[in-house]
């Protein structure tokens, strides 16, 4: 006994003491992305480095229970790891993580029970529901390349049918129905994933009105009777100007009879010539032109 107490320093000096290993594995899944997590190894000032590897049901059975690295973990310094690259069946997968810290590596820790892809937690998408004129439209939060969405949609008012359509293209908007003037539309999503064969619950539903028309046809009815009444009274009021300066300006004068020459040598009267011209050009009092309008 003596001895061996004798002995630890030694070992203690020479570096080789044991390197803790990691504790707490677990498996946080949610809409198919899969983060290994673990509780941190504490070694004061030192930098503790991790590696993580997996073992699918295909390298367990026909490959003699092979570990592989993982792609984005080996090493890392976080004490968590996303495995989904790594994750590509719907089968068991164990995962193990160890730590290292310069030339000393832990022992592995194995995660307790195998984690298999299907029990992913599959939440309802985010969508943004909008209407481009008298167009129903929906853009889609993207999930990732595995996800589609059921998308259902109707117009709110007692028996109404309720439409579904799958929706593959994500962050892209997509038209759904052309809306009636003054209904209500309601929309809801669920997201859809085939290679586990499960879907997420219904979003809440978003309701959004198609205004009435009435106003469009109240300013294009307003116009319409604008335009005839500019098409009937300019014209109008050009020929009724016309005939006011004609008469205005240049009016026609008719002589009275006793100033016409007539075949009676003693009714004739002579006018000279001074006094028809000054006839001719005299301008109508304001009386005269306001009958004239009239």
């Amino acid at each position: 006994m003596w001895f061996f107490y004798t002995l630890i320093p030694c070992l203690l000096i020479d570096g080789v003491a044991p390197l803790p290993a990691p504790q707490n594995l677990s498996v946080q899944s949610i809409n198919m992305k899969h983060l290994l997590m673990w509780s941190p190894v504490i070694m004061a000032g030192e930098i503790i480095l991790y590696s993580v590897e997996y073992q699918g049901e295909y390298e367990s059975l026909y490959m003699s229970h092979l570990w592989i690295p993982s792609s984005r973990c080996s090493p890392t310094k976080d004490p968590e790891c996303d495995v989904t690259d790594d994750i590509t069946a719907t089968v068991p997968y164990n995962l193990r993580v160890r730590a290292t810290l310069g030339s000393k590596t832990s022992a592995w820790s194995t995660l307790k029970h195998p984690f298999n892809r299907n029990s992913t937690i599959l939440t309802p998408p985010g969508m943004e529901v909008t209407k481009d004129g008298f167009h129903l439209v929906i853009k889609l939060e993207d999930l990732g390349p595995q996800f589609e969405f059921l998308v259902a949609y109707w117009r709110r008012e007692p028996g109404a049918k309720e439409h579904v359509k799958i929706v593959k293209i994500r962050h892209i908007p997509v038209h759904l129905e052309t809306m009636e003037p003054g209904a209500v539309y309601c929309v809801k999503a669920q997201a859809f994933v085939k290679a586990i064969g499960r879907h997420s619950a219904f979003s809440q539903a978003e309701c959004i009105k198609v205004q009435e028309e009435t106003l469009p046809l109240a300013l294009a009815l307003f116009a319409f009777v604008g335009f005839m009444l500019i098409l009937v009274v300019v014209p109008l009021s050009t020929w009724k100007m016309g005939q006011l300066l004609r008469y205005s300006c240049c009016p026609s004068v008719v002589l009275p009879d006793t100033l016409k020459i007539t075949n009676s040598p003693q009714k004739l009267i002579s006018c000279r010539r001074e006094e028809v011209a000054a006839c001719a050009t005299t301008m109508l009092s304001s009386e005269e032109l306001f009958r004239t309008w009239i």
